[in-house]
């Protein structure tokens, strides 16, 4: 409905004594958007978008270009009131149909606009008034509310506008998805089972922290660790879904893990492990920009794969537990058998040759790497290992002894040339899961230089965990056999 101006109310926005009505505050706003695509390849396009915004045909919004263009602001107020008259109907009964209409279709309700019209009818002859709004002018009025409620029909999901899959972060950008690599997705939760030490003993549940590329929907990289949700753990995650990744004969794939690469957005939620210094400091390096979800039902991507695995994956393997279950604890304890490298290398093997080999089902036949690989607008740079390892890992600091060695955990650790820097305290950094082997690096200024590898001894064939809850140390020894225990 077009609204008019007064002619004192209009002079006086003129002599800018008086601020812009709303609708003629947004009709500027559009204009002078659509004025800074002039000359662009996109200007038709936006020229349709800003129509559409406007409720105006294509010709209308050239006309008003045209008089904004001449006449300025006085343009855009003639051409609100030339149309002024094709809908006289007064704010009572405007308010009166479209509040009507959005009550009667809330939840389950279903009316349509002829029932509307007839409600109004039947409330004009209440108020003994014989002129109303007319049944065409009724479906005028509605005719924007009709095709809103008509376009979240048939959005297939949250996020979804037609074919296109489009993201809103917290501060109100949207992303549109158009090719792999360009947003990934990380969250955390609890594995559903429970796994044991080297002797048997009960650790407890891992953390499993997927990442999760938006446009494919393959898994791009994970973490599995006993260590609760941080920083550090999404760093780790992420190092994994940056290098392209090889596994020895141990883990018995199939396929290649064949996903690697830099996002352009990294779309998580507004928890303390994603907003951290460190992890600011992370994106800046590699130049990631860092989204936050509107709300937690924004994650659905992400999450997903989570229930995928538990119902097909976690659920087929002893030590399986679940809140669903009664008094299943102690079930689940007493079937529990598999170290925390063991549940890896069987998860490792089932999303390499299951998961990312199958097809989304909302994304057509096109396995989930397969679409990856078909998306890729260009080839992603390799990083080099070390550049990551200053970036993503966990570090700490102790001194050199003489002798060349290392006290860490109540290990020791030696390396080579480690004896030309006796008396120096040197950086260290590790992964968590197997701290045989440290990166060591010297400060210089405020880069750290790679030295060498230090190793612990008697140790070379064991995998040694440091995770962060109060946990003794755990020793896995490092597979020899192929595991007799296959997902299926």
């Amino acid at each position: 409905m077009s609204e008019g101006l007064a002619d004192g109310v209009e002079q006086k926005i003129l002599n800018n004594t008086e601020p812009l009505p709303y609708h003629l505050q947004r009709r500027l706003e559009v204009l002078q958007r659509l004025k800074s695509y002039e000359g662009c390849k996109r200007y038709v396009q936006e020229r349709k978008k800003a129509a559409q915004e406007l409720s105006l045909s294509d010709r209308s919004l050239r006309r008003l270009i045209h008089q904004f263009r001449e006449q300025g602001i006085e343009g855009i107020i003639r051409q609100s009131r030339s149309d002024q008259g094709q809908l006289k109907v007064s704010e009572d009964w405007h308010q009166f149909i479209v509040q009507t209409y959005r009550k009667g279709n809330r939840g389950m309700r279903h009316t349509a606009p002829a029932q509307i019209a007839n409600l109004v009818q039947s409330r004009a002859a209440k108020l003994g008034q014989s002129e109303y709004p007319s049944r065409a002018t009724v479906y005028r009025i509605l005719e924007p509310e009709v095709k809103s409620r008509s376009l979240k029909k048939k959005r297939r999901a949250i996020g979804w506008n037609g074919e296109t899959l489009k993201l809103t972060t917290r501060k109100g950008i949207e992303l549109n998805i158009e090719y792999s690599n360009q947003v990934w997705q990380c969250d955390h939760t609890p594995a559903d089972i429970l796994v044991v030490d080297q002797q048997g003993d009960i650790l407890g549940r891992p953390t499993l922290t997927t990442i999760v590329d938006t446009y494919s929907r393959c898994i791009m990289g994970i973490h599995l660790g006993l260590s609760y949700p941080s920083a550090a753990v999404t760093c780790l995650a992420l190092r994994h879904a940056i290098l392209p990744k090889q596994y020895g004969a141990e883990y018995e794939l199939m396929n290649l893990w064949g996903t690697y690469g830099v996002p352009q957005y990294l779309y998580t939620d507004g928890g303390s492990d994603f907003t951290s210094h460190h992890i600011d400091q992370v994106a800046a390096s590699l130049g990631i920009v860092l989204c936050l979800r509107r709300k937690p039902s924004d994650g659905g991507i992400v999450e997903r794969p989570f229930g995928t695995l538990n119902s097909e994956f976690f659920s087929t393997l002893p030590g399986y537990t679940t809140n669903c279950l009664k008094n299943h604890r102690k079930r689940a304890e007493s079937e529990a058998r598999l170290t925390l490298h063991q549940l890896e290398r069987l998860l490792v093997r089932y999303i390499v040759d299951r998961y990312n080999q199958l097809p989304d089902p909302r994304l057509g036949k096109q396995s989930r790497l397969a679409r990856w690989e078909e998306g890729r607008i260009a080839q992603p740079p390799l990083i080099e290992e070390r550049d990551l390892d200053l970036l993503l890992m966990r570090q700490d600091r102790r001194r050199v002894y003489r002798g060349g060695y290392i006290r860490f955990s109540n290990l020791i650790y030696r390396g080579e040339y480690l004896a030309g820097y006796a008396g120096q305290q040197v950086v260290l950094r590790y992964d968590p899961r197997d701290i045989t082997s440290l990166l060591i690096y010297r400060q210089e200024g405020p880069r750290d230089v790679f030295l060498t590898r230090a190793r612990a001894q008697n140790l070379e064939t064991e995998r040694l965990s440091y995770p962060k809850r109060k946990l003794s140390v755990v020793v896995c020894a490092k597979p020899q056999k192929k595991s007799p225990i296959n997902p299926s």
